[in-house]
């Protein structure tokens, strides 16, 4: 049985957040949230948040041991853009751009044969 959870807006571009994603791909859940909590990127705290949520949602929706639970996929996609503008020289304007992220954790339960 598949759970989701989705993270959305973070404040943290997506390419940023698919570095700390890429480590925590085909990894138990707890597992996953112990080596978050010593990275030292700012995008592993949105990304615990979300697996907690997908452990809360798998536990408490649909009865599944936490234990069990492993990170079968997990994404970033990219969220809109905020464009602001900084006046420069000469009349001219250079734009900042603040990039957002939509995370997504699929957890799965692992067969125990």
């Amino acid at each position: 049985m598949e759970v989701r959870a989705v993270n959305k807006f973070t404040g943290i571009s997506a390419q940023k957040t698919r570095l700390v994603l890429n480590e925590m791909r085909g990894k138990p859940a707890a597992d996953a949230l112990v080596i978050l909590q010593f990275m030292p990127q700012k995008a592993a705290q949105d990304v615990a948040k979300t697996i907690k949520s997908a452990i809360a949602n798998a536990t408490e929706n649909f009865g599944l041991d936490a234990e069990d639970l492993y990170i079968s996929k997990i994404m970033a996609d990219e969220a809109p853009t905020r464009k602001w503008r900084r006046f420069g020289a000469r009349g001219r304007f250079k734009p900042w751009l603040r990039r957002s992220a939509h995370i997504t954790v699929v957890l799965d339960e692992r067969e125990i044969d």
